[in-house]
């Protein structure tokens, strides 16, 4: 089998310490997490986790099963790429006088559709959403510019197919 991109999708109830357990699964069978956002879910009082990975399904499928095992889990679901709606979001600092100065860094701006989020005489702060490899083209454009600061979130995302949770979980509550 070979390794592909996986979003896990784990609900749960929101309690101390089951990070470090689920962090702990990938930990034991030398799983890189490659993204990890935690939030509140459409549920009342249930937190989504929401994990990328690259690995085999095999691999995925096996951590799902481990991943549902911890008490304070309700379910968990893994899904391919294609099968989800997904988006990051990443911030840029930049040498102010660029911005002036680089006529290259106005057209970085424009054709990636991110926004500048503040200016100031020192710096200025690039705000960009999108697919991780736009991102990325993103930050390879602006690189030898001189990048100050640079962080991106966990991948936020919503599956194409309508998601089992909300029946289950109103089965469990009856």
């Amino acid at each position: 089998m070979k390794n592909q991109w996986f979003t896990i999708s784990v609900y749960s109830e929101n309690n101390v310490g089951l990070l470090n357990r689920i962090s702990g699964i990938f930990l034991k069978r030398h799983i890189n997490i490659e993204s990890l956002n935690v939030s509140k879910s459409e549920i009342d009082e249930v937190s989504k986790f929401t994990i990328v990975v690259y690995t085999t399904e095999q691999w995925v499928h096996n951590i799902v099963g481990q991943i549902e095992k911890q008490i304070e889990v309700i379910k968990a679901f893994y899904h391919k790429d294609d099968e989800t709606i997904y988006q990051e979001s990443a911030l840029f600092k930049i040498d102010s006088a660029l911005l002036f100065d680089e006529r290259q860094i106005q057209n970085i701006i424009k054709e990636s559709n991110s926004q500048i989020v503040t200016v100031s005489r020192e710096f200025f702060v690039l705000a960009k959403s999108g697919r991780r490899p736009e991102i990325d083209e993103m930050y390879e454009q602006l690189k030898p510019y001189g990048i100050m600061q640079f962080v991106r979130s966990g991948r936020i995302s919503v599956t194409k197919d309508e998601m089992q949770i909300s029946a289950l979980l109103k089965e469990l509550k009856v």
